[in-house]
């Protein structure tokens, strides 16, 4: 058996990082695992161990000691919207959405992941798996509005600084996220959001966090670029063959 290669899960305090920081701990005769949270109150949401750093990723410095000596990058941060007070479902209409200052996506999902790209390039990382929204071929999409946000716009400029870095990568462009058991769908790949046109555009986060981890082990996975979705539970044939999955993908961006 080969040494367990290391890995560095960040936004591992979120809802898709926490399943993966999790599913890559279960495996620990194939990987060392670390995880990278905000605070104090995240690190004990997913048990407190020491393998979890506290950073601010738009401080580059910050991070720095978690990716020092980490073989790959699995990068699971995102700007969250936060819903206006006052919003009342009965009287119709829609919520209104914003973000907090010093939290919008130019500062998280451009600016916090450009930081990682280049601490992990800096720090010789051979792999980074970036995990990204569909929608992002559409600067109309809907998302970009929430809180004047334009979060598509600033999740594809960090995807593209991460094609350029000349490091092997991994971009998946995850479809609408749910809460829900992972490994019993038929998972789907597309690219330039030709899912969205179709009745199968979301994934269960687990999906999403299992296939962060498979794209560590598969040479087909590198350099490419995809959208991610899945059949509804009850169709299809669940994926287990991912070495077949990622060879169906040919798009470099």
């Amino acid at each position: 058996m080969a040494n367990p290669s290391t890995v560095l899960v960040t936004g591992a305090g979120g809802r898709t990082g926490q399943i993966a920081y999790k599913k890559l701990k279960e495996r620990s005769d194939q990987y060392i695992v670390r995880g990278l949270v905000r605070n104090e109150e995240s690190k004990e949401k997913i048990g407190g161990a020491e393998d979890v750093y506290i950073g601010d990723i738009r401080n580059a410095d910050s991070i720095v000691p978690a990716i020092r000596g980490i073989d790959a990058l699995i990068i699971l941060t995102s700007a969250v919207p936060k819903m206006k007070p006052g919003f009342d479902p009965s009287k119709g209409g829609r919520p209104e959405f914003y973000f907090e200052d010093g939290a919008y996506p130019e500062q998280v999902d451009w600016i916090g992941q450009k930081n990682q790209i280049d601490a992990a390039k800096a720090a010789g990382v051979k792999q980074i798996i970036l995990v990204g929204s569909m929608g992002g071929m559409n600067p109309n999409h809907p998302l970009n509005s929430l809180g004047n946000g334009n979060i598509l716009i600033w999740k594809r400029k960090a995807e593209q600084h991460l094609a350029d870095s000349g490091i092997p990568y991994t971009i998946i462009r995850a479809g609408g996220l749910q809460d829900k058991e992972g490994g019993i769908r038929e998972l789907l790949v597309g690219k330039d959001d030709e899912l969205l046109q179709t009745q199968t555009k979301t994934i269960a986060r687990a999906d999403v966090a299992e296939v962060c981890i498979q794209a560590l082990q598969f040479e087909e996975a590198k350099c490419k670029a995809f959208d991610l979705a899945s059949k509804p539970e009850g169709t299809g044939t669940a994926t287990t063959d991912f070495k077949a999955l990622f060879s169906q993908i040919t798009a470099r961006f």
